[in-house]
């Protein structure tokens, strides 16, 4: 077992330090000397992506160097490196309305635009809600979008003849077709035919009764305001808040947008985003518009299973990680024969794995070596929670 010292990106969609999880996290466990209360604190990365590399506290060697010159403390199937990326946000205003691509997109992108795509991987996620944790993710079912949209004439007008509305009502080979055409007709038209429908629906709503999908839009243009064509994803994407504790899993081409709160985040090891409203970033939108699977449902909540006293697994239906949350009544971390990392968010606690005997607190990031077969907890604090990422055995 090691405690590291991780890294912490400053993106401006960040929550300030007096109100960021990540800044207390950072700050209570001595990631940086200082944390500056009005600077965004947005993202804690735990992992050995180049961008963010964690480094063994005692030595300051990054942990990825520790893993090359000691390959025995990665698992066989781990096949050499971490396969994961574990992160924990804290998100005060939108991110970007984007989506992942899948491995072989991701490999065509790379090598025909490194810069903006800078690695060959896919980016599977699963956020689990810390505070109550508000996003977008998904299409909304077909009727909703439907109705939604007839409500919306300034959005319809960029749309204009490309599409009968009604065929969202259609079986759902058809309403697919009709989405992707409506989809695509809004994200790919003119920027000031954008922007003159921005204006226009939303000087509209603001003398109308509010909904929740409406106040959105109207705080989403505050937040970017200009006529970003973003501002309508509340038309077409669900709109939810997760609860904590509460997960949602984003697969490949599933279009999605963080908006507000705090939560424990993973994902394989990748930086690849495709983005398309809500930044002032490179848009990709044509990649975009082509990759997504238009399929549409409810709001995508994740389930976890007790797998013993006090934890709770998040397995999703990917190879490279799972998740794990460790309250104050387990005793032991169960034996996944693979190295892991784990972040301690709440409380205190004792691991002791054969001889190594460590004292965690909020704040701690512990790598615990695929070799470390039982670890136990004790003196645990009511409070007590952390999070284990690793890549388990299929």
């Amino acid at each position: 077992m090691y405690k590291l010292v991780c890294a912490v990106q400053n993106y401006n969609w960040g929550k300030p330090g007096s109100c960021s999880t990540v800044a207390a996290l950072v700050k209570q466990g001595h990631h940086r000397d200082y944390v500056d209360d009005e600077k965004p604190y947005a993202e804690f990365w735990m992992g050995v992506h180049p961008n963010g590399p964690a480094k063994i506290a005692e030595t300051s060697e990054d942990l990825s160097n520790r893993i090359k010159n000691h390959p025995e403390i990665v698992a066989d199937h781990e096949e050499g490196t971490l396969q994961f990326l574990f992160k924990v946000l804290s998100v005060d205003k939108a991110l970007s309305v984007q989506s992942h691509p899948t491995k072989e997109e991701a490999i065509a992108l790379h090598a025909k635009d490194p810069l903006h795509y800078p690695d060959p991987n896919h980016k599977p996620e699963m956020a689990i809600a810390l505070t109550d944790f508000e996003l977008l993710c998904g299409f909304r079912p077909a009727k909703e979008i439907y109705e939604n949209l007839k409500g919306a004439p300034e959005v319809l007008h960029l749309v204009g003849d490309a599409v009968q509305l009604k065929d969202l009502l259609g079986n759902e080979s058809t309403a697919k077709i009709a989405l992707k055409k409506i989809f695509t007709k809004i994200w790919s038209s003119a920027l000031e035919d954008i922007a003159e429908a921005v204006q226009k629906f939303v000087s509209r709503i603001k003398q109308e009764p509010q909904n929740k999908t409406t106040d959105l839009v109207i705080r989403l243009d505050g937040e970017f305001p200009g006529g970003d064509v973003g501002v309508f994803a509340p038309i077409l994407l669900n709109h939810f808040t997760l609860k904590p504790g509460q997960a949602t899993f984003l697969g490949p081409n599933q279009p999605h947008a963080y908006l507000l709160g705090d939560c424990v985040e993973c994902m394989a090891c990748s930086d690849n985003t495709i983005r398309a409203g809500l930044t002032p970033k490179f848009k990709d939108i044509k990649t975009l518009c082509a990759n997504l699977t238009y399929a549409m449902s409810g709001p995508p909540i994740f389930p976890s299973k007790v797998v013993g006293p006090g934890i709770e697994l998040y397995a999703p239906p990917v190879p490279e990680f799972a998740v794990q949350a460790v309250k104050a009544n387990a005793t032991h971390f169960t034996n996944e024969k693979a190295s892991s990392i784990v972040v301690v968010v709440t409380g205190t606690a004792h691991f002791k794995a054969g001889s190594i005997k460590m004292d965690v607190q909020r704040g701690d990031v512990v790598f615990f070596c695929a070799t470390t077969h039982d670890v136990e907890i004790t003196n645990a604090s009511k409070d007590f929670v952390c999070y284990r990422a690793f890549t388990p055995r299929r």
